[in-house]
């Protein structure tokens, strides 16, 4: 069966046919730390709205080693290693970055630029997305489970 937005590994696949609630550009230390890349294209879903075949297997660790007791964990393929999402143990929502995590891109445009920070010394911005410090002003976080 297709679905609307699908990625994953040859041993888990994810899938959501809802459409994810915050795409964005993100700047933060974390994501560079984590992804090795300069920006991090990131698609969050409703926590129910993403469906992980076999998230209990998955091998789980902090997303953020400096709060290692924080709400999001990376979760990988204990098999093959390849990142399949981020949890929030709150079940608030499930992250996926597209370019890592199997999932077409250009289904999931990042809309603006999140957690830039001037102060690091790289050039704002400017290909016409809004630049925020943080998340966009009017998002807000689902209700956990």
């Amino acid at each position: 069966m297709s679905h609307k937005y699908a990625g994953g590994c040859a041993h888990h696949q994810t899938h959501s046919d809802q459409d994810p609630i915050d795409n964005h550009t993100c700047h933060c230390s974390v994501c560079k730390g984590v992804t090795k890349q300069l920006t991090t294209h990131v698609v969050f879903f409703k926590h129910g709205d993403l469906t992980v075949a076999g998230a209990a297997s998955l091998k789980r660790m902090p997303f953020n080693s400096k709060n290692p007791g924080g709400p999001l964990e990376l979760c990988v393929c204990e098999t093959c290693g390849t990142p399949i999402m981020l949890d929030d143990k709150q079940k608030r929502i499930r992250v996926v970055v597209p370019n890592l995590m199997g999932y077409d891109a250009n289904k999931l445009p990042a809309t603006y630029h999140a957690f830039y920070d001037p102060a690091t010394g790289v050039a704002k911005p400017n290909d016409g997305r809004p630049v925020y410090e943080g998340l966009r002003p009017d998002f807000v976080w689902p209700q956990g489970a």
